[in-house]
């Protein structure tokens, strides 16, 4: 089965995705990723439309296919920029784009996107418009609760309702609040209180729309909770750090009974094609295996199959023969 075939009782791809983590969810991630999960929605790392405008596309925007359904987030706030960055996400054959409004660093809001575009629900819809237009793509927007003091109910209901009316049907919602000043990115991830119940009466006041939670889901059966009402889960670096933790989301989220839970040697079995391309052109191992050093915890001996793969593969002639050498380490032991 392929990623992108279908079960008759299968749920949309949003039904559990992976965060777009800047530095995280680069393409081996995703590949990596892929092994545990057929269905996820992935997304990339986020690409600023001005970066993409003067930039190396290809080096911007080139996915393996196996990485799809694969959405594309990008950042900005012009309309213009957005929408030719869509028309590129539509010829490199993304399965959607996706709007951040929701990063809250400090050179994001110089560049005015990012959670400071919460402020101005108008421009946001303007984009997302523009988007639509230039690529025909599905537009999807990843945004806070609120900013700063601006996090009544009322001023998220009308940023949902101002850009829902743009063309925009889904949305990532971040079930914190961001504050611009005095925390950094970090914090802003775990300083701010959760408030589900205001993305809950969010779902139960626009039920029309498709609203998916992020924030704080760390394990399968939070996320299984919280998809009674909503419509899709979004987990972030609890999918990173703990990869592994996530190998029953195609049986238990999409209803794929086919699905074999994946383990340690699998998943490193299936990147092995990924990396022998990845190395036969010219790229070293090292942005590959650093991505791995997750996939074996909890048992004996993990610190030490962790500490030789980055140490082989951080040499500069390093190739797929160490990702070989790990993988029957762990199958001999039946990882």
């Amino acid at each position: 089965m392929t990623p992108s075939s279908a079960t008759p009782n299968q749920h949309p791809a949003h039904r559990f995705s992976v965060a777009p983590m800047l530095d995280y969810t680069d393409r081996h991630f995703r590949v990596l990723i892929r092994q545990v999960s057929r269905h996820a929605l992935l997304y990339s790392e986020m690409v600023v439309a001005q970066a993409l405008h003067h930039g190396d596309k290809s080096k911007l925007l080139s996915f393996d296919p196996i990485e799809k359904p694969l959405a594309l987030q990008l950042g900005g706030d012009s309309p213009e920029l957005l929408a030719a960055a869509a028309e590129w996400a539509q010829k490199w054959d993304y399965s959607e784009v996706n709007l951040n409004v929701g990063c809250p660093s400090a050179k994001v809001q110089q560049g005015r996107f990012g959670a400071c575009l919460m402020a101005d629900p108008k421009r946001v819809a303007d984009c997302v418009s523009a988007m639509a237009e230039a690529s025909g793509l599905p537009i999807t927007v990843k945004h806070r609760i609120g900013i700063d003091n601006h996090d009544s109910y009322a001023e998220l209901l009308n940023f949902v309702d101002t850009v829902a009316a743009a063309g925009c049907q889904r949305f990532i919602v971040h079930a914190r609040k961001a504050w611009l000043e005095g925390l950094d990115p970090k914090q802003n991830r775990t300083v701010p209180p959760l408030r589900y119940d205001l993305v809950q009466k969010l779902k139960q006041d626009r039920s029309d729309l498709i609203l998916e939670l992020n924030g704080g889901l760390e394990s399968l059966e939070s996320c299984q909770t919280h998809l009674l009402w909503a419509d899709g889960v979004m987990v972030g670096r609890a999918a990173y750090h703990h990869p592994l933790q996530w190998n029953r989301v195609d049986q238990e989220v999409f209803n794929d009974l086919e699905a074999m839970p994946a383990r340690a040697s699998t998943v490193l079995r299936g990147i092995l094609p990924h990396a022998e391309r990845w190395c036969a052109s010219g790229g070293k191992l090292w942005p590959i295996a650093r991505h791995l050093v997750h996939l074996v915890e909890g048992v004996s001996g993990a610190r030490h199959w962790r500490q030789g793969l980055v140490e082989a593969a951080a040499k500069a002639n390093a190739g797929p023969q160490v990702l070989e050498k790990a993988c029957l380490q762990l199958e001999e032991r039946g990882l």
